[in-house]
């Protein structure tokens, strides 16, 4: 069982399941969506969504002629669980730990070209000074 919520706490979800696969998505269309350099998705055919609260907070959009979809908190656009077909939960809205790990980068082809050698930067604990 996983908890989640959005940023806000407007939204609260459980997942009954295991996922079966952990991607780093690339793409452009996540790319926009995210704000940052990809998306962090876990995916699962069997594990079941509950909203605890809030489902009346979600909202879904569907980029035309894609398969691309995004579902979000309409109070602070928080990403939250979508059901296309499957299940996809972005990793960053879960607020109990997972011990899976990527299985792989996605779309690496559209990959932005300032995300390359970030391993070599300086890293800092909290907000630097």
């Amino acid at each position: 069982m996983h908890k989640g919520s959005c940023l806000c706490g407007s939204v609260n979800f459980e997942i009954d399941g295991d996922f079966e696969s952990f991607f780093l998505c690339h793409c452009k269309h996540c790319q926009k969506d995210t704000g940052s350099a990809y998306a962090a998705n876990l995916f699962s055919t069997k594990a079941k969504l509950k909203w605890i609260s809030g489902k009346e907070h979600v909202k879904t959009y569907n980029l035309p002629g894609t398969r691309h979809a995004k579902s979000f908190c309409s109070e602070c656009s928080s990403a939250v669980p979508n059901e296309a077909g499957f299940l996809q939960v972005p990793a960053g809205s879960l607020d109990t730990q997972f011990n899976l790990k990527p299985n792989a980068h996605i779309f690496c082809s559209s990959s932005a070209n300032w995300e390359r050698g970030l391993e070599n930067i300086q890293q800092f604990e909290k907000f630097p000074n």
